[in-house]
């Protein structure tokens, strides 16, 4: 059958031209994201392995019990995560993949903060704004439905091959939670709430930030939770285009047929990815 729509084409053009006019700017942006990334690693990295376990089971606790620490009832709420925590980092670093587990946490948290970066102000903007609402959702629904691997392309086109374009394809693919959630948040926002702040003489400034984000940041929290979520769900794939981590041994676990290291290295993604649920959960629970 002859083709008479070139929709393809065109975008390539597109990014074609983007490429050639800003390659300073997405040198710019590559060079800010590999260090990022290479610090952020390179700290976590030289921080010793029990300390880092004692950091966050305590963090994780903490997070669970709330200002019951010390007693019984929070004894009892925190303890099974902290013991979750204790064993699931402790089985990561005894199976040999504790280099590659800092790897993706450090790819998973500059994504979520890149996508949190943009996802929180739009959510706004969509919330406040119905011309910007009606623009940003088909926008927020075409990046939810395209494959995530058709990301990888551009991102390679751009950034080569590395940290940067599993980051920048990530961002893509979680940033729509981050949006629709903080929206939704804020227009769930009780209207005789607002009225009695504006009877009170609050500006639209401090009604923003004293009354609807307040208000509505479970919501948000919530929309934090599936950011990172989706940013883990996002790391096999991101391997492909040369990002470190446990989703690049999974990758070669497929290529090599090796059932051993593929299990182990996704055992070790689910469990970052309950440990970072369950935290963000009980946070977003307060």
């Amino acid at each position: 059958m002859e083709r008479f729509i070139h929709i393809g084409k065109y975008i390539e053009e597109g990014i074609n031209a983007l490429e050639e006019s800003f390659s300073g700017l997405w040198g710019l942006i590559d060079d800010t994201i590999s260090w990022i990334v290479d610090s952020l690693n390179d700290l976590l990295l030289g921080i010793p392995f029990p300390v880092i376990i004692a950091i966050v089971a305590i963090g994780a606790y903490y997070a669970k019990a709330g200002k019951l620490f010390l007693k019984k009832e929070g004894f009892k709420k925190g303890i099974g995560l902290l013991l979750f925590v204790l064993l699931g980092l402790f089985l990561i670093y005894g199976m040999g993949y504790w280099k590659e587990a800092i790897q993706t946490t450090t790819l998973v948290l500059v994504s979520t903060f890149i996508a949190l970066l943009f996802g929180v102000p739009l959510g706004i903007a969509a919330a406040r704004n119905n011309l910007a609402d009606a623009v940003i959702r088909p926008i927020l629904d075409l990046m939810q439905t395209m494959p995530a691997f058709v990301y990888l392309i551009p991102a390679i086109f751009f950034f080569s091959v590395g940290n940067t374009p599993g980051v920048i394809a990530t961002v893509i693919f979680s940033l729509p939670p981050a949006v629709r959630l903080t929206s939704l948040g804020i227009k769930n926002v009780q209207t005789d709430v607002i009225e009695a702040g504006r009877a009170f003489g609050a500006t639209e400034k401090q009604i923003l930030f004293k009354i609807q984000l307040p208000l509505a940041m479970p919501t948000i929290l919530a929309g934090i939770n599936q950011v990172i979520l989706l940013a883990l769900s996002m790391v096999v794939i991101a391997s492909m285009v040369g990002a470190k981590g446990l989703g690049s041994i999974v990758y070669q676990g497929i290529q090599q047929n090796n059932i051993a290291k593929g299990f182990e290295s996704g055992l070790g993604i689910v469990v970052l990815a309950i440990i970072l649920d369950r935290i963000t959960q009980s946070i977003a629970k307060k």
